[in-house]
């Protein structure tokens, strides 16, 4: 896939089954990216390097996935002129409200985009999506996907007409 120009970076490895799904899209997209652990509150100063370094790395985009406090997109849409995704993963006691919060709610000119609580392939469309900007294969991979996504609709449209709604939902 070549250097990765997708980063990926959690808090914490217990965010890792829900980056999965990020990891898995961008895989299907054939874009390349990276994947670290650097948390805004017990490592500042390696998520701080991190962002501040992405570019130079040929990073376009960076994915921060945080539940709790959610400080991790923040702490690295300060340190860097990318775009940052924020990828508020769920639990706790407010099941990833909090982080919710916490990722969408930034001071004026240090904008995050965020996408829902463990969205985290919606996450990685939105950064295929800023890399295509430049990028025409990896355009190319997100038409298709769009293509696919109206033909699996299409066919289940057909298939609820074919067989009515019963059918359908396998009832005898």
């Amino acid at each position: 896939m070549g250097d990765p120009v997708v980063g990926i970076v959690v808090g914490s490895d217990s965010d890792l089954p829900v980056v999965r799904g990020a990891a898995d899209m961008l895989r299907h997209l054939g874009v390349a990216w990276e994947l670290v652990i650097a948390s805004a509150h017990r490592t500042p100063d390696l998520a701080a390097s991190y962002a501040a370094g992405a570019a130079g790395r040929g990073i376009k985009v960076l994915i921060a996935a945080a539940g709790g406090a959610a400080h991790l997109a923040g702490a690295l849409a300060a340190r860097t002129l990318l775009p940052v995704i924020g990828l508020p993963v769920g639990g706790g006691a407010l099941n990833g409200v909090d982080a919710l919060y916490a990722t969408v709610q930034m001071p004026p000119g240090v904008p995050v985009a965020t996408v829902a609580i463990n969205g985290a392939a919606n996450a990685a469309l939105l950064a295929a999506q800023i890399v295509a900007l430049s990028d025409p294969a990896c355009a190319r991979a997100l038409a298709e996907y769009r293509r696919g996504l109206t033909a699996a609709v299409e066919e289940k449209s057909r298939r609820l007409a074919a067989e009515g709604l019963a059918g359908y939902l396998g009832e005898r």
